[in-house]
């Protein structure tokens, strides 16, 4: 697998080093025929390699049918970019001919001025699909399904059913699932395109199709759709409205798609970062800053905190200078011990690996581990403290408490993701700077008074 990501790579960087070579020395004929035999995916990759000026000439070398494919994958920056390039027939004919969900996908992501001039522009059954789509909450099945879909009615037999495919494969993203709906148009069963190859011609529908369909409403969350694809094996997965009305589908790819964005958010959250599915690396400085800095500025006051309690125990540290050494030492070891707990339970949480188990079991397993953890590192932590200080009184408060603040970030970090999944909070983006500010703040509570006490002071 690593090798053909680096053969993938390597063959991406040339094919976008090539196509800017061509480009540069005017060579059209060469950089057209560069791309033929390249995947539109690749092709797209390799547009958004190139410098701007050079972007558009690229985009125009590619025949319509190709540019189309080819649009849809390039980033909204690009598309953006070649949006405010071209003619105006050139934009509608490229954005009238892509999917109603990818088409939504991208206005989603582009300025509401530019938005409503192509939606106003588009032909009025692409018009209509897609402000259907877009009239949908964003993160819903509504929002990414596609209405381009065959349903059929169960009186129709095996052969009829395949004439009709073949009149309607070319309007339809999806056939190899085929819905069967009654006259109200509400989901009744579904078919593969495999029994209709392996059944007798003059079969109906109605005795061949499965009744127990797998679906979900327009309202359901993007991530739930994700999970219910990726549960069942589906290839595609239905979505019906409230009067279980059959109004789209939505396909694997987009999973794959939406799967990716909720990791990418979860990762970024799990370091501080908000995310609003922007690629990260093309957005903004300013932009970038700001979505960084409110954690950050929350861990600035932490620290404030923690360094006001130490100055409070200017006293004890007066008599026991060496105790200030070891508080780095407890507090990172703290603070990784949390993370990891907030990680698994984390993770735990969006696959819904822990639901079964509940909130008590689940904090008293981490609290468990906490404790074993502590005894293992509080112990080498003795050692190391009593060869570098020859004091058995200071070596057994870093060892003791160091068992304590393990104890405490396990409990922080695998209660405080389940407290702020029930207050609707993102358990991502609120765990780590609470988890920090109870390691710090607590854990060095809990050193200077176990040295106080070992200490007799």
């Amino acid at each position: 697998m690593i090798q053909n990501r680096v053969k993938h790579n390597e063959l991406r960087q040339l094919v976008r080093s090539q196509l800017e070579l061509l480009l540069d020395s005017g060579n059209l004929e060469g950089a057209k025929s560069l791309l033929i035999p390249v995947q539109p995916v690749d092709i797209a990759e390799a547009i958004e390699g190139l410098p701007q000026s050079s972007q558009l000439i690229a985009f125009r070398l590619l025949s319509k049918a190709e540019a189309i494919e080819v649009y849809e994958y390039l980033n909204s920056e690009v598309q953006q970019s070649l949006i405010q390039e071209f003619k105006r027939q050139d934009v509608l004919d490229i954005v009238d001919k892509m999917s109603p969900d990818d088409r939504a996908r991208m206005f989603d992501e582009l300025p509401a001025k530019i938005v409503r001039r192509l939606l106003s522009q588009l032909s009025p059954g692409e018009r209509q699909a897609t402000a259907i789509l877009l009239g949908y909450g964003e993160d819903t099945a509504g929002r990414i399904m596609t209405p381009e879909y065959i349903s059929l009615k169960e009186n129709l037999t095996v052969t009829q059913t395949l004439e009709r495919i073949r009149s309607l494969a070319n309007a339809s993203e999806v056939v190899y699932y085929l819905y069967v709906t009654n006259a109200s148009r509400q989901l009744r069963g579904i078919v593969s395109l495999r029994d209709l190859v392996i059944t007798p011609p003059d079969t109906t529908l109605g005795e061949i199709m499965a009744r127990d369909v797998v679906f979900v409403h327009t309202d359901t969350d993007q991530e739930e759709v994700a999970k219910t694809i990726q549960r069942y094996d589906l290839l595609a997965l239905p979505v019906v409205d409230s009067e279980e009305r059959l109004v789209g589908v939505v396909t694997v790819d987009d999973v794959i798609d939406i799967i990716e964005q909720e990791a990418t958010e979860d990762i970024y959250a799990l370091g501080g970062v908000q995310s609003d599915g922007d690629n990260y690396f093309q957005t903004n400085l300013l932009t970038v800053a700001r979505k960084r800095v409110v954690w950050l500025f929350v861990l600035l006051l932490t620290n404030t905190v923690t360094g006001a309690i130490i100055r409070s125990q200017e006293e004890l540290l007066q008599q026991a200078v060496i105790l200030a050494a070891f508080i780095p030492l407890l507090t990172g070891t703290g603070g990784n011990v949390g993370a990891q707990s907030s990680t698994v339970v984390i993770r735990g949480l969006n696959t819904e690996e822990i639901d079964n188990m509940g909130t008590g079991k689940v904090v008293f397993r981490e609290a468990s581990a906490g404790i074993l953890l502590g005894l293992i590192l509080g112990t080498i932590a003795t050692v190391w403290a009593y060869f570098l200080q020859g004091s058995l009184a200071v070596a057994m408060s870093v060892g003791i408490s160091l068992v304590a603040i393990a104890l405490l970030a396990s409990v922080a970090g695998s209660a405080l993701p389940f407290l702020f999944r029930s207050f609707g909070l993102d358990p991502a983006l609120m765990s780590a700077p609470f988890i920090t500010t109870a390691v710090d703040v607590l854990g060095v509570l809990i050193y200077f008074n176990i040295a106080r006490i070992i200490l007799g002071l």
